[in-house]
């Protein structure tokens, strides 16, 4: 069984998929069961890949399907990035569970079997060693967002969704071009071999090799959501309900993940003089603007979902810069705010969806303009004691929570993983470069924006607006948000570990001479 562990987590979620496809909209609760097991057996299955490459010397497992040498056949490749974001979506989908369990009765087509598909389609891209069998899970797991994104379709949603679908068939469209020109030029997809060939490419076509990565960094981008190729996020994540607004917190982390990976395997330092560091200026400058897009997006947001929306932009921009400083202390920081973020993210996705459905944009969950005029209205008001229902006091408490760990205050982990990623940039001081100092800067102001946007958000929901209208709460999409928050809590409480496990993925990923012999023996 250990030997074919790499392999279950995609095999899984497959099965699971198409059992429930069978299985129908008439046995939903057979249904939901085989998700709860799938989404709890995914877990275990991450955690123990977790252990096996975290723990002695075996820091990359690798699965040859067919016992094919990697260079030729399909290879799934598990090391300690790979293990991370494999524990991460799995938590996350865990997490989302008693939501989903709360609305399995509504009607609206096969939204968990889309769902097992998406789970299969990340776990896959995460744990492939090619660059032909990612744009495989890649195009698995966007057909699966497509219908999520569409679920329980209206006008504003059909619009988004067609939005997001054109903007990743063109993405699609130039991971094709770009993997082309990679193989026409070095004859071989694995990312591995890749990483021994790009230093010997000949320098007539060392250009064209540039160019097919550059095409082929586009299409992830596209989908990290970097300035301007993300304009389509706020209005796509917003649209979508909730619980998939929620779950896709993770898919734009699938080009932050391609982008550190293709970065420092193919073009770190073992990469030549020519072709070292290809790129990475690209992604320092593009996070800074997106960083920038995002602050001026969240304090102009008149919608609960764009300012999640806006947050995700805010986070990308934050994890890319970060890449392209390409120095371990701030790639392990960065690591941390990927895990940080994502989770505060998805629970805020959740919020928005208690707090202001999605289907009802008119009225009570847009926002109003901020006129400072307006506070004299409440200076005469009766300031006794108001009473508080139960549900709506622990959505309050659950919005602060999570403005502090978006905001990065203390004491909770968002504080802990900006200290991570931004002490190392202080540390290097002015030998890190003006781009390091810019986005040093930009990550403390949109910290500070962030707290502006969301105390703004929060008083005029909770406060403020007496004729706010709070839907009715289920038990279970309420017990997801306390479960992400809890977990956002659980890594404050226990960082140690954590941290620790993250330096050490930093340090093998800008050192991936292991990866490449255990890949290519």
């Amino acid at each position: 069984m250990s030997a074919h562990l790499l392999v279950c987590p995609i095999v899984l979620p497959l099965a699971v998929g198409a059992l429930q496809l069978l299985l129908g909209e008439r046995r939903r609760g057979a249904v939901a069961a085989l998700g709860a097991a799938s989404c709890v057996a995914l877990v275990g299955l991450a955690a123990a890949l977790v252990l096996r490459v975290g723990s002695g010397d075996e820091l990359a497992a690798v699965y040859r399907i067919g016992n094919w040498p990697a260079r030729f056949g399909i290879v799934l490749v598990a090391d300690r990035l790979s293990a991370l974001m494999l524990l991460l979506t799995a938590v996350l989908a865990l997490a989302l569970l008693p939501c989903a369990l709360a609305r399995r009765r509504q009607p609206g087509g096969p939204v968990q079997p889309l769902a097992q598909f998406l789970l299969m389609g990340l776990n896959g891209a995460f744990l492939t060693g090619d660059l032909f069998n990612l744009f495989v899970f890649f195009e698995v797991l966007l057909a699966a967002s497509y219908g999520l994104a569409l679920h329980r379709p209206g006008a504003r949603r059909v619009s988004a969704g067609m939005h997001y679908i054109v903007v990743n068939l063109v993405a699609s469209m130039l991971f094709l071009i770009g993997v082309s020109l990679i193989f026409g030029v070095t004859g071989t997809l694995n990312m591995a071999a890749l990483a021994k060939l790009v230093p010997q490419v000949p320098e007539n076509t060392r250009a064209l090799l540039h160019a097919g990565a550059a095409i082929l960094g586009i299409a992830f981008l596209v989908k990290a959501a970097m300035w301007p190729l993300g304009f389509w996020l706020p209005r796509t994540y917003a649209a979508a309900p909730a619980p998939v607004a929620a779950m896709f917190a993770v898919m734009t982390k699938v080009g932050v993940y391609v982008l550190l990976r293709l970065s420092l395997l193919l073009f770190g330092d073992g990469a030549g003089a020519a072709s070292a560091h290809f790129g990475a200026a690209w992604l320092l400058w593009g996070g800074v603007a997106t960083v920038a897009v995002g602050v001026v997006g969240m304090l102009g947001a008149r919608e609960l979902g764009k300012l999640a929306g806006y947050n995700v932009l805010v986070s990308s921009g934050s994890l890319l810069g970060a890449i392209g400083l390409q120095q371990p202390a701030v790639t392990a920081g960065a690591l941390a705010y990927l895990v940080v973020s994502t989770l505060a993210i998805a629970a805020f996705f959740l919020l928005a969806g208690l707090v202001a459905p999605r289907e009802e944009v008119d009225g009570a969950s847009l926002l109003e303009p901020y006129d400072p005029t307006g506070m004299a209205l409440y200076a005469d008001e009766d300031e006794s004691r108001a009473t508080v229902p139960a549900p709506v006091a622990l959505l309050g408490l659950s919005f602060l929570t999570c403005a502090l760990a978006l905001a990065g205050l203390p004491p909770l982990s968002g504080f802990l993983a900006k200290f991570a990623l931004l002490a190392p940039m202080l540390e290097g001081g002015a030998g890190m470069g003006a781009g390091a100092t810019t986005l040093f800067t930009l990550v403390v102001v949109a910290g500070f924006c962030t707290v502006i946007a969301m105390c703004r958000t929060g008083i005029q929901i909770f406060w403020a607006d007496e004729d706010w209208v709070f839907p009715p709460i289920r038990a279970g999409e309420a017990a997801s948000v306390v479960v992400l928050l809890a977990l956002c809590l659980a890594l404050t409480v226990l960082a140690e570990t954590p941290l620790r496990y993250l330096a050490e993925t930093a340090a093998q990923l800008h050192a991936p001479a292991r990866y490449i012999q255990a890949v290519l023996p």
